[in-house]
C-alpha cells in the first residue's frame, strides 16, 4: 500500500517511527512536507503537486501537522480527502481538536468531566469572569498553544487579572481554568487508535513546575488505567471524531477530567515509557481501514 505522511521533518521521532513501521510491513511510505504541496481546485477536479510533480496513487495519508501550520496543513489534508484518499483524522477533526475552546464545548455537551473553564473578551467583564470560576490558583492558557507553551499558573486573583490583561494586549484568545491541586502536577496521556486505548503513561512535572509536558522536563512512566478512565478517553476521541488521538486526563476528586485531546500526539514519550509499538498500531489501523474503504467502493 502507498502511504503518505504529512510532516515537515522526516527525521522527527514520530515521523521516523511511522516510516519504519510502514516499511517493515511491506508498505511504500513517503513523507510530504505540507508546505511544499500545492493544489489545483476546479469543478469536480482536485489535484496536488509536490516539488513539480503530481501526487497520485496514495491509498492513505497520515497527518502529522504542527500547530504553527494548522491552516495550510489542514487545507492540504482536505485536498487529499477530496481526492478520495483515506485519512484516520479528517481535516475537520484536526481543526476541532486544535481549537481548545471548541474542543471543551463539544466535550461538555457529552457531559465529559472537565476542569471548570471560563472565556470572555471584554476587559470590563474580567472580575465577574473570574468570580464565575472561583478562587485561585487559576490556569490561564492560550487557545491554540501546544507542548505547554502559553500556559501559566496564577496563584492570586491580582495575578490572574494581570496575565489576562497581558494576553488581551497581545490580542490572543485564551481560556481560564480551575487548578486541580490534587493532581499534584501529574496527568495521564491515553493513546487512542481505532477506538482502543493502545498505551497510557503518567507524566509527572519536575519540581517547581505544574506543567507535566515532557518538553518541559516532565518524566513519564507506564500507568494502568481504570475502566472509567478508558471509557472517558474513548468518549473524548469519539466526540472529536479522531481515530488517532492523545487524550490527556487529570485524576481528580470528582473522577477523571479531560485536559486536552491532541490530533497529532507524539510517539517518543509513550513508546519509551510503555515499550508499546504505537507506530505499528497506527499503521495497522490505517491500512486496515483503507482496505475496508476500498472494498466498499468509497
Amino acid at each position: 500500500m502507498n502511504i503518505a505522511i504529512l510532516s515537515r521533518n522526516s527525521k522527527l521521532y514520530s515521523t521516523r517511527r511511522l516510516i519504519e513501521a510502514g516499511r517493515a510491513r511491506g508498505h511504500r511510505v513517503r513523507v510530504l512536507d505540507p508546505l511544499r504541496c500545492y493544489m489545483r481546485i476546479s469543478p469536480g477536479e482536485f489535484s496536488i503537486h509536490y516539488k513539480g510533480k503530481q501526487v497520485a496513487d496514495y491509498a492513505a495519508v497520515i497527518p502529522r501537522i504542527g500547530a504553527s501550520i494548522t491552516f495550510y496543513g489542514t487545507a492540504v489534508l482536505r485536498q487529499f480527502e477530496m481526492m478520495g484518499v483515506y485519512t484516520p483524522n479528517s481535516s475537520d477533526a484536526v481543526l476541532r481538536a486544535r481549537d481548545k475552546l471548541r474542543c471543551l464545548q463539544l466535550l461538555a455537551r457529552q457531559e465529559v468531566g472537565l476542569p471548570d473553564t471560563v472565556f470572555g473578551d471584554n476587559p470590563d467583564d474580567t472580575a465577574d469572569l473570574l468570580a464565575l470560576l472561583g478562587e485561585p490558583p487559576h490556569v490561564i492558557k492560550l487557545n491554540e498553544g501546544s507542548q505547554g507553551q502559553g500556559v501559566l499558573l496564577a496563584e492570586k486573583r491580582s495575578s490572574s487579572q494581570s496575565v489576562i490583561e497581558a494576553f488581551r494586549g497581545l490580542y490572543a484568545n485564551f481560556l481560564v481554568q480551575e487548578f486541580i491541586r490534587e493532581a499534584k502536577g501529574a496527568d495521564i496521556r491515553c493513546f487512542v487508535v481505532g477506538g482502543k486505548v493502545v498505551a497510557a503513561m503518567r507524566r509527572q512535572a519536575r519540581a517547581g513546575e505544574f506543567r507535566s509536558n515532557l518538553h518541559r522536563g516532565g518524566t513519564a512512566s507506564e500507568v494502568e488505567l481504570s475502566v472509567r478512565e478508558q471509557e472517558i478517553a474513548l468518549l473524548a476521541a469519539r466526540t472529536m471524531q479522531l481515530n488517532v488521538a492523545g487524550v490527556d486526563l487529570l485524576r481528580s476528586k470528582r473522577g477523571p477530567l479531560v485536559l486536552e485531546v491532541n490530533s497529532s500526539p507524539g510517539l517518543e514519550g509513550i513508546e519509551a515509557a510503555t515499550s508499546v509499538d504505537v507506530a505499528g498500531a497506527i499503521i495497522d489501523y490505517v491500512c486496515s481501514s483503507a482496505l475496508k474503504r476500498k472494498r466498499r467502493g468509497i
